[in-house]
């Protein structure tokens, strides 16, 4: 039998996965382990990949599984590494405004309860269907469509009281 896929295929999709391992998990390192745990799954098991079927959707379904059975086992998810030098920089020629309001956003993100938060990122940041969503996390179309309500909500709650707490940055204005 010939492979379901190669591994330019699977690598094509490696930087939406540690994309996505980041956002679920917080961390540089957790999210990397995350992403090597599912690309290891993927590869084991791609026997059982349909071909004709989309491969991302489907090394999705498979790093949230990985996630949700690392997150039972209790993983430690926190990395001193992570403590000591924590890359949230703006890409360059980001405005300081823009930094600030990535920033915000990001911890608004991971204040989020899992599920709401996979859901949010699944629909909104990789543009999956609420359908293939709902497949991905073994949910009903439905829960998947309260749960990005509520995310959705929240996180507006969230960035109008400025994120983490009630420190809220001041506004910056521009000076010419």
């Amino acid at each position: 039998m010939a492979e379901a896929f190669g591994a330019a295929e699977l690598e094509a999709v490696v930087p939406r996965l540690r994309r996505y391992a980041r956002a679920l998990t917080g961390t540089r390192e957790a999210a990397d382990d995350l992403t090597q745990d599912a690309l290891e799954r993927a590869w084991q098991k791609r026997a059982l990949w349909q071909p004709g079927t989309d491969l991302r959707a489907w090394m999705f379904t498979i790093m949230h599984n990985v996630f949700v059975t690392g997150t039972r086992k209790g993983r430690p998810t926190v990395s001193l590494d992570d403590l000591a030098v924590e890359d949230n920089r703006p890409a360059a020629g980001t405005s300081v405004e823009t930094g600030i309001v990535l920033g915000e956003l990001a911890r608004s993100l991971e204040m989020l309860p899992g599920e709401q938060r996979e859901v949010l990122l699944l629909v909104g940041l990789e543009q999956f269907s609420y359908a293939e969503a709902s497949e991905m996390l073994g949910v009903p179309i439905g829960t998947v469509m309260s749960r990005l309500s509520r995310a959705r909500e929240r996180l507006r709650l969230l960035l109008e009281a400025g994120g983490v707490g009630s420190e809220r940055p001041a506004a910056l204005r521009r000076v010419k």
